[in-house]
């Protein structure tokens, strides 16, 4: 019997259509929409799509868009210029720098630039910090979209085994983390880990978020387990991720390759966005 497919545009619809509700209550009571400010440096065309694929998102929910684009050229100091010029604008909800930055400009510095409270990217480290405490905060899309899709599915998180496949500060960690607080026995593995498919095997759930195409087959599956492809490749047959298709013959759950968890991303930056508009108009709830 073939998996069942977790469509992650139909939890990303009903999760950006809430949001939507929420910026206009926000509107209605404070008289102003809050904004999402989009950063990009230089021209690299992937991240041009995603960027473009967020502002669209962010515009039809509702919010303002304070869109940034800087030439590749562009220096570290005006990088963070434009960073500071955002943080200062209160009617700015929420801030993104687009990743991956050109070389020769520094990735860590210029997030830390983001204020906590505008950080719906979820990658300063007082973010992850608070993540990793369990203290309230900003959390990192990707890995909040992989819950939420877990949830929507009707998946009991609490008391099982869950395997990550992959260690990277955006995905791996942040998702092992989230699973670990919503009570999961987690094991973190990686492309160097040794005899991988008896780690993953004996996952109720399965995150694969290594960044290999076709990592993860049939064999590396436990028969009736959650599979989340976080995995998102270009190759001469099309979109391919992580997780090799005869998977679907095993599991009991997998998110397809395209409109899986990449919908989840860009409806958990929405989510996020008014969530830090919400908590700014409290008082500066501390975040």
């Amino acid at each position: 019997m073939s998996a069942i497919v977790i469509d992650g545009r139909v939890v990303a619809r009903a999760s950006r259509d809430k949001t939507a509700e929420r910026v206009r209550e926000f509107v209605r009571v404070n008289g102003f929409a809050p904004g999402l400010a989009t950063i990009l440096v230089g021209g690299d065309p992937a991240s041009e799509v995603y960027v473009r694929n967020k502002r669209t998102a962010a515009a039809e929910a509702g919010f303002v868009d304070f869109h940034r684009h800087l030439e590749a050229t562009a220096s570290e100091r005006d990088v963070e210029r434009t960073i500071v010029e955002l943080a200062a604008d209160d009617t700015v909800a929420g801030i993104l720098l687009q990743l991956p930055l050109p070389d020769g400009l520094d990735r860590s510095a210029l997030i830390e630039c983001i204020p906590p409270t505008k950080d719906v990217d979820g990658l300063t480290t007082l973010s992850q910090g608070r993540l990793a405490r369990g203290t309230v905060g900003l959390r990192p899309c990707t890995p909040s979209g992989i819950i939420e899709m877990l949830d929507f599915a009707g998946i009991d998180i609490a008391g099982t085994n869950a395997v990550v496949v992959g260690r990277s500060e955006l995905v791996g960690h942040p998702a092992a983390e989230l699973l670990l607080r919503r009570g999961a026995t987690v094991t973190i593995s990686h492309s160097q880990t040794r005899d991988l498919r008896s780690v993953t095997s004996r996952a109720d759930i399965l995150v694969a978020a290594a960044g290999i195409p076709g990592l993860i087959g049939a064999g590396h599956v436990k028969p009736g387990a959650a599979v989340i492809d976080v995995g998102i490749h270009r190759t001469e047959n099309g979109l391919v991720g992580d997780v090799l298709p005869e998977v679907a013959e095993v599991a009991g759950w997998v998110t397809p390759v395209p409109g899986g968890v990449g919908p989840m991303t860009i409806a958990t930056l929405l989510s996020n966005t008014i969530w830090a508009a919400e908590l700014s108009i409290a008082g500066g709830a501390s975040i």
